[in-house]
């Protein structure tokens, strides 16, 4: 996600395509996740994998092969497609567990090793550089190596027979407060995929620390699951995502004002730990009170919502302000309005008695 706005001057292609390339990955994420449930209950969790890694692997490929503005548009919108159909089928594999705890511990699990490898990922960024094939291939091995798992692996899936659409009345009825979660995450994760490392790499005193501070990011996101999952089930998960934006609105503040590396790289961690940990909050909030059979339908209205910010989130933060911090002025902003919203409905929940799991 990175290599990509970074890799553009290489492959003699224009940087303000940078946040359509962005949005159009995060709207093949938004068709995808209407979509991916069917496919699933077809073939099932394992070949699902399978086929939406390979579809993966296919439109970097493209990339690599094809430096054209419009082979890459369509090529990141087929990558959207499938990395909609991985972390439909991953998360909802994973969530199918018997009770509240399992899930939160799972997740967490899962949302710790996700951002350990987009972490490690970054700090790819400097010795492999950004010109050339060598990153492009680089990356095409990693995906190659994550579909030998399910290759290999033949048992543990869920039975595919077993799930369930969810009605227009239920997807209704979702927790609202984990909706917006996962809308707001999208708006804040789409912007610091796609523009924060250009962003970092345009302001002097930081730009040769790129792929070091886009992982100082990721770093946080993976850091903070643990916690996550730790107090998902203690803490009301409304009031949980607000203390959250709330921390890193001041971490915006903190990137503005530093004055020296070491507070930079705290301001970024932190930014990081905050955004990245609103999605698997929401996402457990969502799947709650339902039963097994409805989760991977509920986890694709989730992915959807998600997509829905993420398309929105770097057009938004590209055109909102022309200012040199505009881009972190918007995800402060981001994170404000869903701190105050998110406070308000932790408050409704108090008054109606609702227990902390329920968010």
């Amino acid at each position: 996600m990175s290599l990509i706005p970074l890799s553009l001057t290489a492959f003699e292609l224009d940087v303000a395509l940078a946040p359509w390339l962005a949005s159009v990955f995060y709207l093949g994420l938004l068709i995808g996740a209407t979509s991916i449930e069917r496919v699933v209950a077809k073939i099932g969790h394992r070949l699902a994998f399978i086929l939406f890694l390979g579809l993966l692997i296919a439109s970097v490929m493209t990339q690599l092969l094809i430096p054209s503005a419009e082979f890459w548009l369509a090529a990141r919108f087929i990558a959207g497609i499938a990395v909609a159909g991985v972390f439909v089928v991953v998360e909802s594999w994973l969530l199918m567990a018997s009770t509240p705890k399992a899930r939160a511990k799972r997740l967490g699990i899962y949302m710790t090793s996700l951002y350990g490898g987009s972490a490690v990922g970054q700090l790819a960024i400097d010795p492999l550089g950004t010109t050339g094939a060598a990153p492009y291939l680089f990356v095409i091995a990693l995906l190659f190596l994550a579909i030998l798992a399910p290759l290999l692996i033949t048992s543990g899936q869920p039975e595919s027979q077993h799930q369930q659409k969810l009605p227009l009345k239920e997807i209704k009825s979702l927790s609202r407060p984990a909706m917006l979660g996962c809308l707001a995450s999208g708006l804040l994760l789409g912007p610091i995929y796609g523009l924060m490392p250009m962003y970092i790499a345009n302001q002097p005193e930081q730009a040769e620390h790129t792929g070091t501070l886009m992982a100082s990011i990721i770093l946080g996101g993976m850091l903070v699951q643990p916690l996550v999952s730790y107090l998902s089930t203690r803490i009301g998960k409304s009031l949980l995502m607000a203390m959250f934006c709330l921390i890193g609105a001041a971490a915006v503040l903190g990137i503005v004002q530093a004055s020296s590396f070491v507070p930079l790289v705290i301001s970024y961690l932190v930014l990081g730990a905050c955004s990245f940990a609103l999605y698997p909050i929401a996402i457990t909030l969502a799947c709650d009170l339902l039963p097994m059979a409805k989760i991977v339908s509920a986890t694709e209205v989730m992915l959807l919502s998600y997509s829905v910010g993420s398309v929105l989130g770097p057009v938004l933060a590209a055109n909102l302000s022309d200012a040199t911090d505009g881009v972190v002025f918007y995800l402060g902003g981001c994170l404000i309005t869903t701190c105050i919203y998110m406070l308000i409905k932790s408050m409704e929940n108090i008054r109606t008695g609702d227990t902390p799991i329920a968010g």
